[in-house]
């Protein structure tokens, strides 16, 4: 195998590995599990470096590749044809698919459903907004996890999420979901909720 094949393969691998804490929830999402979502928060605070690593990589696949081909021209009649996977469209093809991967985390959003709180109110005094800290939400692909998760109940009137700040503001009907439910709920998408305080 040439230097660029397994540099375009450890691109490849690096850029996967600079958004699978993103990648997993949409994965858990298609397959229907959440338990193993968190499991990747660990790369996160490495994204910065995978992604320099990437970049690196991928540039230095791209001088072999053009600095090969150069040494090869020639008045030489040749006859044999160039594997597709030693070719410039090969290393086009991975260079995208890389680039693709490290911008998951800005266009994650798209593959979960919208599950909007569609709640009835009976009464204004049923309303509750409490705030639960969250732990182990690394992207914008957690927030749209964990809010997706949490619309799916009853009486849901809206949800805030912040992977920044690290927390869930959730105002809802009492009398048709509470707490106890709505942690659960965040607990299946495989975070865990550190801290619960009512708001009003």
């Amino acid at each position: 195998m040439k230097s660029e094949e397994k540099l375009a393969g450890l691109g490849l691998l690096t850029a996967i590995s600079a958004s699978l804490c993103c990648i997993t929830p949409v994965l858990a999402l298609l397959a229907g599990t959440s338990g193993l979502v968190s499991t990747f928060s660990w790369l996160d605070p490495l994204r910065p470096y995978l992604i320099g690593f990437t970049v690196l990589v991928l540039g230095f696949a791209w001088y072999q590749k053009l600095k090969s081909q150069k040494q090869i021209e020639c008045e030489c009649d040749t006859t044999e044809k160039t594997p597709f996977i030693q070719t410039k469209r090969f290393l086009g093809i991975v260079t995208v698919f890389a680039a693709l991967m490290l911008a998951f985390p800005t266009y994650s959003y798209i593959f979960f459903p919208n599950h909007e709180g569609k709640t009835a109110v009976a009464s204004q005094k049923d309303i509750k907004t409490t705030e639960f800290t969250i732990e182990g939400m690394t992207c914008s692909g957690c927030e749209e996890h964990v809010t997706n998760e949490v619309n799916k109940l009853t009486g849901i009137i809206k949800t805030i999420v912040s992977y920044e700040n690290g927390n869930a503001i959730i105002e809802f009907d009492q009398t048709q979901t509470n707490i106890e439910e709505i942690e659960k709920a965040i607990a299946n998408t495989g975070y865990t909720v550190t801290d619960k305080k009512e708001i009003r």
